[in-house]
């Protein structure tokens, strides 16, 4: 096995770790989290109950949730994809750790990623298991999205997508450090919006760009809505925090939707201007279409209270964002 091959197992596992967040970002906001109310299977059973007396029987054993077909299949296509995903993660990491002394071999970062795969379903159980706490919710999409970066990071380390012309390597060095930057902005700001879709803030200020009522900044409560140690023994379904609480998440979301969206706007216009550099330059566009997408998919959300695709695809602008600055910190480096 070559490492174009690894190449090509590489890609093929990042495109489907996009697949599986963004089922696993339908699946939360279709309200079917909890479809089914054990794991891995579903009531018992490697699919969803059929038959008349298969659903008698999982009512029995599952009184406190009755089997709703549609949003039980939603939850097992979802574990349906990432069970695929974690087995050709396996792959990967075994060829890693076969060919691991041939050069320019990546040998830490799969198996890495194979701990961190075991832990993303050990998350998925939690989150079951612990009926939707806020904070196993959120940590279960970040790790979705830390699984996607290292796989396109992967990608890009073997697969040779980009011609490395020569380029100033002072104009380089000085471009590690706002790469760097805008990429811990952009994963911040989307562990908020994680905080505020768990919490079901997402709606609690439905105005643009006032609040509510009228109100740029109503009563809000940070200290609990960023208490982050709630108990484990709640069904947290729809949420238990205040409105207070939520509006204040949903603020600092917005707010850092703003700070991200200047921050990001400015590293794309930097890179317009990169010396003689195509990758950069189109990495540049990338960049800014993508956070103007994802700013326009934000407001859209609050303006058309939360349509599901276009909630889905909130998202998915997200993972975008964060490949786009994997990519230009890729770039950037191109000569370590």
């Amino acid at each position: 096995m070559n490492k174009s091959l690894f190449f090509k197992m590489a890609f093929a596992a990042t495109c489907l770790a996009y697949v599986v967040i963004l089922l696993g970002a339908y699946t939360r906001l279709a309200d079917a989290g909890l479809g089914c109310p054990d794991w891995p299977g579903c009531y018992g059973h490697i699919g969803v109950p059929k038959t008349a007396e298969e659903i008698a029987a999982a009512n029995i054993a599952f009184p406190e949730r009755a089997v709703e077909a549609p949003k039980a299949w939603k939850e097992m296509i979802h574990r349906y994809f990432a069970g695929t995903l974690g087995l050709l993660v396996f792959a990967i990491g075994i060829v890693a750790i076969r060919k691991r002394n041939e050069p320019n071999q990546p040998f830490k970062l799969p198996v890495f990623l194979m701990g961190l795969v075991v832990f993303q379903a050990l998350l998925g159980m939690w989150t079951v298991t612990i009926k939707l706490h806020p904070t196993i919710v959120m940590s279960h999409l970040m790790g979705g999205m830390t699984t996607i970066a290292i796989l396109w990071w992967l990608t890009l380390r073997s697969g040779g997508l980009f011609k490395f012309g020569h380029v100033d390597s002072v104009y380089l060095k000085k471009l590690k450090a706002p790469a760097l930057i805008g990429l811990i902005i952009v994963v911040l700001q989307v562990m908020l919006g994680g905080w505020t879709s768990s919490n079901y803030a997402a709606l609690h200020c439905n105005e643009i760009p006032t609040c509510t009522a009228g109100e740029y900044l109503p009563a809000m409560n940070f200290a609990e809505g960023f208490n982050f140690l709630h108990e484990f023994d709640k069904n947290y379904e729809f949420g238990v925090m205040s409105n207070e609480a939520r509006i204040a998440i949903h603020t600092t979301h917005r707010i850092g939707a703003v700070i991200t969206a200047l921050f990001i706007i400015w590293l794309g216009l930097k890179l317009l201007l990169t010396p003689a550099y195509r990758p950069l330059k189109n990495a540049g566009i990338a960049l800014i279409a993508v956070v103007v997408l994802q700013f326009i998919l934000g407001i859209s959300n609050v303006v058309f209270s939360l349509p599901l695709l276009v909630a889905v695809a909130h998202n998915g602008g997200g993972a975008l964002l964060i490949l786009t600055l994997v990519t230009i910190n890729h770039l950037a480096r191109n000569q370590d």
